[in-house]
């Protein structure tokens, strides 16, 4: 039996102008209320989904479940016989269905571009330069994209949003929620992590050799980026010179006060030759890296042979970055090199098609070599408009020796942890964000029909351009 779709959502109360008494004029008030914040929406009625499979991803499966949301958080999940509904709760017969958390997309460009051949709707890149660590994608990301709808009607809740790969440094990765009434809404972690790109795609070497710019070898990319560094690290300095001798400016200021008051003029006269410190100009590029330096933010470090991934870590190790790999489909030579970092991997799309030197399931079963190394791995779509099919390819890679618990924990969990969010994303578990998904089926089958998929404890409606279009054709 299929869950009963919310035949209405939750109310959400209204914003009332509570200001000056006086009548505002016309025009001020339409502006007003035009840039008033809408209010974020939020689950009042508590719901219990019963009576389905849990796959609560850190506690097992139970047959026969209840899962109960309030307030946009999972309160209570257990067997139907163990949770106590409580009394004014929507109940959602859940029968027959599989419930388990939302899933979560590892690398995106979900809102940065809607139709790929009209250059109009991309922001996907900054072409200008191959440095560009002070772009941010939640300076771009279009919270209306026609895309998102269709990503989270497979289950998909959340999302890392990146650039696109074309520039070494080529900006910001944010942490995005599908649903919600605006881009602040949505964007729940700004500049969650950097890319750091070295497949030799970035070389400038493209429409003939006298259209050639620096860097156009992989020579050139390793010292472009290893200058990057160095001048980031000099200006960490000189903010960390500035910044000590302005507190030892305003010592001194406080010491002068206080021989003012004992008339001490001789310690007084040595106080006053030292003057305010000047702070250093402020450079957007290299303040950006200084978080990455400090290892206060991860670096996702992309290569693709053996040779690139050696170059791209050592350069990483040279300045103690904090990092996850990423785009390593054609390292197979070397994966007991990257077991040893110990450092998790974002495998995927896994449908690549293997190198002439390389066996026919030289991609596919990457994922399971990696694993049976002891690397923790969580997928990615690399994608906007094929998001949606995050599941698809973890449970293609159990047909490649990935075992089914691992790939599903790729796609919730592990990715949950490695973004920092594990406390509130990744599992059925109490106190948890209540983004949850129902199903006719196991996530992993591509046959499985998502039914209803809930945000915050909300109902999503379970339509988008590609089901109107369905309806309105099928007819």
């Amino acid at each position: 039996m299929q869950p009963s779709v919310l035949s209405s959502q939750p109310s959400v109360n209204k914003p009332v102008w509570s200001g000056h008494s006086c009548p505002l004029p016309l025009f001020l008030l339409l502006l007003l209320l035009l840039t008033l914040p809408k209010p974020a929406l939020t689950q009042d009625q508590p719901i219990a989904l019963k009576g389905g499979k849990l796959l609560t991803i850190t506690h097992g499966v139970i047959e026969n479940g209840v899962v109960l949301m309030q307030g946009g958080k999972i309160t209570a999940v257990g067997s139907a016989s163990s949770v106590n509904v409580p009394a004014g709760a929507q109940i959602i017969d859940a029968t027959g269905m599989t419930i388990y958390p939302g899933l979560i997309d590892s690398e995106t460009h979900l809102g940065l571009t809607e139709i790929e051949a009209e250059a109009m709707t991309n922001d996907l890149v900054e072409p200008s330069d191959e440095i560009m660590p002070h772009m941010h994608t939640a300076e771009a990301f279009h919270a209306e994209s026609a895309l998102i709808p269709v990503a989270r009607v497979n289950g998909i809740t959340n999302a890392i949003v990146a650039p696109e790969s074309s520039d070494t440094l080529p900006g910001q990765d944010s942490f995005i929620q599908l649903a919600g009434a605006n881009a602040t809404e949505m964007l729940l972690i700004r500049d969650i992590a950097m890319p750091l790109n070295f497949t030799g795609d970035q070389r400038r070497n493209k429409g003939g050799f006298e259209k050639h710019k620096f860097p156009s070898t992989r020579m050139g990319l390793a010292a472009q980026l290893r200058q990057a560094f160095i001048d980031a690290q000099d200006y960490q300095t000189k903010w960390a010179d500035y910044e000590r001798k302005k507190t030892e400016a305003a010592k001194n200021s406080a010491d002068k006060k206080e021989e003012k008051k004992s008339g001490d003029k001789t310690a007084q006269a040595t106080k006053e030759k030292k003057s305010e410190p000047t702070a250093p100009k402020r450079d957007l590029k290299l303040e950006a890296l200084v978080p990455y330096l400090e290892g206060k933010k991860t670096i996702v470090l992309a290569a693709e042979s053996s040779s690139d991934l050696q170059t791209a870590v050592s350069l990483a190790n040279e300045f103690k970055l904090k990092f996850v790999l990423n785009h390593i489909s054609h390292s197979q030579t070397v994966l007991d090199y990257v077991a040893s970092l110990k450092v998790p991997v974002i495998v995927g799309p896994i449908y690549e098609a293997p190198k002439d030197d390389e066996r026919y399931d030289a991609v596919y079963s990457l994922p399971a070599q990696l694993y049976k190394r002891g690397v923790k791995i969580i997928f990615a779509s690399y994608n906007a408009h094929n998001v949606r099919n995050l599941p698809d390819q973890a449970g293609f890679a159990t047909a490649f020796g990935l075992p089914y618990d691992e790939a599903l924990k790729a796609i919730t969990l592990n990715p949950a942890e490695i973004w920092g969010v594990a406390d509130q994303l990744g599992s059925l578990d109490v106190g948890k964000t209540a983004n949850i998904v129902v199903a006719n089926g196991d996530p992993l089958d591509v046959k499985t029909d998502v039914k209803q998929v809930y945000i915050q404890g909300r109902a999503i409606p379970m339509t988008n351009r590609q089901t109107r279009l369905r309806d309105e054709y099928s007819k």
